[in-house]
């Protein structure tokens, strides 16, 4: 039988890829938030951990996988972009070269850490609360949301800074980043949880979906 997928399943997986897009465009910015200091893609970021939560909560995983690797896909396609006009020659008189590799350019050691830690992040995230979904007999979504959210980011903010910054910084700063990262998108997933019952709710009733993973195989790697 013919996989269909709804114009809602649509909308939230271009939601969740153009905030997964748009956090990777505006990381290079740093923002001060009282006595934290993190990249403007914390703004944006948490919002994956959400929309890739409704996803698995509504749809399932074997659905929020494929988004995941679409998700990968399009930041490859994004950053070859950036790096390719990057490249390119430029006139003499157009003096924002330097403005567009500061902004737009990326550094393969910050690429390469994103990449990790987005794949491994939210696998993570994905799966735990499949599996909690199943375990808890879909009770307590809050429980099981803020749960996945809490392992996701960890496993996402600690490959990110080791990879990224490891030998860099000095242990307290790069400490400090880890836990100030990882504080805030936590907070901002608990702050967003009666939006995230809403959807859910609003989506299991319009689309007559519950999905629960019984049985499924957690590989990463099967895309079936």
């Amino acid at each position: 039988m013919k996989e269909t997928y709804s114009y809602r399943f649509v909308v939230l997986s271009v939601v969740y890829v153009t905030a997964l897009m748009l956090a990777n465009t505006v990381a290079s910015k740093l923002v001060l938030i009282g006595p934290f200091v993190i990249t403007g893609g914390i703004v944006i970021f948490p919002l994956t951990y959400i929309f890739g939560d409704i996803l698995t909560e509504v749809y399932g995983y074997r659905k929020s996988r494929r988004i995941i690797w679409l998700g990968f896909l399009s930041l490859l396609i994004m950053v070859a972009g950036y790096m390719t006009v990057q490249a390119l020659p430029y006139p003499a008189f157009w003096l924002n070269q330097e403005a567009y590799e500061i902004i737009l350019g990326f550094v393969p050691r910050i690429v390469v850490a994103s990449m990790i830690g987005y794949l491994a992040g939210e696998f993570s995230n994905s799966v735990i609360l499949s599996m909690m979904k199943v375990k808890m007999n879909g009770r307590a979504l809050w429980m099981r949301t803020i749960g996945s959210t809490i392992v996701g980011e960890a496993v996402d903010t600690l490959i990110f800074v080791t990879i990224a910054f490891a030998g860099m910084l000095a242990w307290g700063d790069f400490w400090h980043v880890v836990v100030s990262g990882y504080v805030l998108k936590v907070a901002y997933e608990v702050i967003a949880t009666p939006l995230t019952y809403k959807i859910v709710k609003y989506l299991k009733k319009t689309e007559g979906v519950d999905m629960y993973d019984h049985d499924v195989n957690y590989n990463p790697l099967i895309l079936t």
